[in-house]
């Protein structure tokens, strides 16, 4: 799924490209993308585009007449540049954005259908739609404190509550957890307050540097290559590689087809977290070290 850091190259790349643009017409190929009928969609058509702003992990494009598109690209969901008129992808193609320069394309790959566009009008409209998560660049020790302790959860559920903190998935939440030296099973009631601030000072350093990745990286081209797999990551999707701080191999846990990878040198104190899956089927025989896995 496309994060805060993806979402904001995304963002600034179209920006570039329709600030100040009039929104010809919308395409949808898709019948399940659009979620709402009033405003209809044709009444975004003519209409300028003021500007775009990132409502957790959605796109928002404000329009003259106080009209909103609001895009959530979900797990698969990906943005395209494309000279104008550019026929929509017939297998993975959802919907097409055209301006006079150019077409903006939405693809979502996979059979199922989750990324949604809600038409709004006004702020309030808006509003209904944020999930209502903290931004970390700009919240307190304070209020992360009291985000990530909410509801008791583990740390990788409760980094990625979108109700809670804004913008961080399961990429992500790999990566802040295993900066902070924290264990993605620990549970946020048994946080000291040392643990705490190392994880509020990992999750905004992770993802600011993350988004200057995606910019540099965008540079003035569109962001063609999202990916929740990246190979300057640390921990995520790097199972069975070194850790690149303590050399130990990533190990990962599966559960609900949702991938964690962590370093057990780093973040466990070299403990195996058992899968959920493979430690049922093995039973007695599922390893809880790093030296019993390696023996």
């Amino acid at each position: 799924m496309p994060e805060l850091p993806e979402i904001v190259a995304y963002i600034e790349a179209v920006e570039r490209r329709v600030a100040g643009e009039v929104l010809d017409t919308v395409r949808v190929r898709s019948f399940s993308l659009l979620r709402t009928f009033d405003p209809p969609l044709e009444a975004t058509f003519g209409k300028k585009v003021v500007g775009l702003r990132r409502l957790g992990k959605r796109i928002v494009f404000e329009l003259e007449d106080d009209l909103f598109l609001v895009l959530h690209l979900m797990v698969a969901g990906r943005l395209h540049w494309h000279e104008r008129g550019k026929a929509i992808p017939a297998k993975v193609g959802l919907a097409a954005f055209d301006f006079a320069n150019g077409t903006l394309l939405l693809t979502e790959a996979g059979t199922k259908r989750r990324a949604s566009l809600h038409v709004v009008s006004g702020e309030a409209g808006v509003a209904e739609l944020d999930p209502g998560g903290i931004e970390l660049a700009e919240c307190t020790l304070e209020e992360f404190t009291a985000a990530v302790t909410h509801e008791r959860h583990t740390l990788k559920r409760a980094l990625t509550d979108a109700r809670q903190i804004s913008g961080v998935g399961g990429a992500f939440a790999d990566e802040i957890l295993h900066r902070a030296r924290l264990s993605p099973m620990q549970m946020n009631s048994n946080l000291d307050a040392k643990e705490v601030e190392r994880l509020f000072e990992a999750s905004q350093a992770t993802l600011a540097e993350w988004t200057e990745i995606r910019r540099e990286e965008t540079g003035d081209g569109f962001p063609e290559k999202v990916t929740a797999f990246h190979p300057r990551m640390a921990v995520h999707g790097k199972y069975g590689d070194p850790c690149p701080v303590c050399g130990t191999r990533i190990q990962r846990i599966v559960y609900a087809s949702r991938e964690t990878n962590y370093c057990p040198g780093c973040q466990t104190g070299g403990k195996l977290l058992a899968d959920r899956s493979l430690s049922r089927l093995l039973k007695d025989d599922w390893p809880k070290t790093v030296e019993e896995l390696e023996g």
